[in-house]
Parts: C-alpha cells; sequence; structure tokens
C-alpha cells in the first residue's frame, strides 16, 4: 500500500484542530469531502485514527502515533519538492535562514566571493519556525538560537552573547547598569518560564500560583509594544536588544542569566558541497560576536 500524502495533510489538519468544521475551513475543502478522506485512510491503515464520540474528535493511540510520524514526513516531502524546483533552474540557488538580530552579512560576503554564480537568499525566521524552514525546504541552512530540536539536523556552534532584561521606560529597575535575575522575581514574565530558567526558579508569579495568561507572541516587535505598555518583561539577546531599539524600553544586563548560544543548522542528510561552503564561511566569520552593546557584567 503506496500512502496518499493529499490523505495524511486532511489527517493532519483534523488532528491539529480536532475538529472536522475547522478542519475544513482551513483546507478550503467541504467537511463531508474531509470526512470522506479520512475514512478512506482509516481503511488504508486498517485503524481508526480518531475517536468520534459526544465528547468531540480525539486521537486514538493510531492516530497520535500517526501525526508524530506524519508531520516530519509531510515536511520531508515538502522540501523534496522545493529542492527539484530548485536544482531545475539556471542559477545554482542557496537559502539562508537567519533569526532577528542576527546580522549573516560577513557570512554572505565571504561566501559569494567563493561563489559568485550562487543566488543567495536570506529567509527571516522565528522561534517557531527556526527549524521548521529546514525541515520543510525553505530554507537549506540556518542561524539559529539554540535550544532547538535536533532530530534530523547538523548543529554547529557559532557564538555565545549575552541577554538582556527589556524594561519600559521609567521602571525602578530601568535606570541599573546591571542587575540580579532576583530583582526580577516580582515581574511578569511575557515568555515561557522554560525560556528562562533563572527567572523560573526565584518568580513569586509561579511561587503563589497567580501567574496571569501571557497572550501568543509571534514577533519580537509584539514583545516589545507589550514591554513598553507595562504589560511585563522580556529577556532577549544582546544583538535583538540592540537591534531593536527604541525609546520607551531599555534593555538591563542581567548578571547571572545564561548566555544566548547561537548556531548553524541544516538537514544531516544534505550533501550539498554548497551548505558545507556556506557553513564553513559563517564559521569563520561569525565565530565571534560583532558589535557594541551593553557591559553584561
Amino acid at each position: 500500500m503506496d500512502l496518499d500524502l493529499r490523505k495524511l495533510r486532511y489527517f493532519v489538519a483534523v488532528a491539529e484542530e480536532l475538529h472536522y468544521g475547522r478542519a475544513a475551513e482551513r483546507l478550503h475543502i467541504a467537511q463531508p469531502v474531509l470526512s470522506r478522506q479520512i475514512r478512506s485512510l482509516e481503511d488504508d491503515l486498517g485503524a481508526e485514527v480518531f475517536d468520534r464520540s459526544r465528547r468531540g474528535t480525539r486521537l486514538t493511540p493510531a492516530g497520535r502515533q500517526l501525526l508524530e510520524d506524519a508531520v516530519p514526513l509531510l515536511a520531508s516531502a515538502e522540501a523534496l519538492r522545493r529542492r527539484v524546483t530548485t536544482a531545475a533552474r539556471d542559477t545554482p540557488t542557496l537559502t539562508v535562514g537567519f533569526m532577528p538580530g542576527i546580522t549573516v552579512t560577513p557570512a554572505m560576503a565571504a561566501f559569494t566571493e567563493r561563489h559568485p554564480g550562487v543566488d543567495v537568499r536570506l529567509l527571516r525566521t522565528s522561534w517557531a519556525s527556526q527549524v521548521e524552514v529546514l525541515r520543510d525546504g525553505r530554507a537549506d541552512i540556518g542561524v539559529v538560537r539554540l535550544p532547538v530540536d535536533r532530530q534530523g539536523l547538523e548543529v554547529r556552534p557559532l557564538f555565545r552573547e549575552p541577554r538582556v532584561v527589556m524594561l519600559p521606560l521609567g521602571h525602578p529597575l530601568a535606570g541599573r547598569a546591571s542587575m540580579s535575575v532576583a530583582d526580577l522575581a516580582t515581574e511578569h514574565l511575557l515568555q515561557d518560564p522554560d525560556a528562562v530558567p533563572e527567572w523560573r526558579d526565584v518568580a513569586r508569579e509561579l511561587r503563589d500560583g497567580h501567574r496571569p495568561e501571557v497572550p501568543v507572541i509571534h514577533q519580537v516587535e509584539e514583545k516589545l509594544e507589550l514591554v513598553a505598555s507595562g504589560a511585563g518583561i522580556c529577556v532577549l539577546p544582546l544583538s535583538t536588544a540592540t537591534f531593536y531599539t527604541r525609546s520607551d524600553v531599555v534593555p538591563v544586563p542581567v548578571r547571572d542569566i545564561g548566555p544566548s548560544e547561537v548556531a548553524l543548522a541544516w538537514p544531516a542528510a544534505r550533501r550539498s558541497p554548497l551548505v558545507h561552503d556556506f557553513a564553513e564561511a559563517a564559521a569563520e566569520t561569525m565565530g565571534e560576536p560583532r558589535g557594541d552593546g551593553p557591559d553584561p557584567s
């Protein structure tokens, strides 16, 4: 039996939405058509992937396993399609993903000097997408901020840089030259506490169970808008804080918060000489943090 990738895409949509109506709307197909395709997939697999009851749509154990395997399989299929399309072009292309605040210009300059005939493209990523773009082929190599899910990836460390806390102008701590993480114990963090474990260990709002809900934040700009409005604080890598300078938000070094680690990542199965050569160019030119900023000590 050959798996139908279209049916797998339909399944993933339902598994992520856990609602046939929303999944059908997302896929731009009629709900009865979607239901028939899921039934057909279950017939192909010889297993039920959804428990359909009055309590709603839920994944069965077989469905949970299928979801775990289907997502990377679909990403690999999409990456294959993109690579074949790129290979058919007359001009070789290399797409480099990068996180906000990280300057990749030195690596690009060194790479293009060695490969003047290659079309180098940049793709701005986020915490959520920096690995996803490598798995689905939107980027050939990425400059990422650790930690990332390393499964199926080659990861090469580049440099470490300090992190700073972003405070609204007028905050009692905003005038400090530096501070300890203990000084932030009463603040509301606009991030997943696991992203700043040092803060998590001292946070009063976690100890007393009164942590306010954190809205879904997709971009650094959104975080800084919330900080400026007094909704809370966030911790950013120094280069990101420097890149997004604004007059109503103040970066302050925190002495005992661990550094941000920047690395290169690319699919381990790739054997492209262009990927290897860009990795070498990046290691040569980005091996140390660049630019001036607040003294983290």
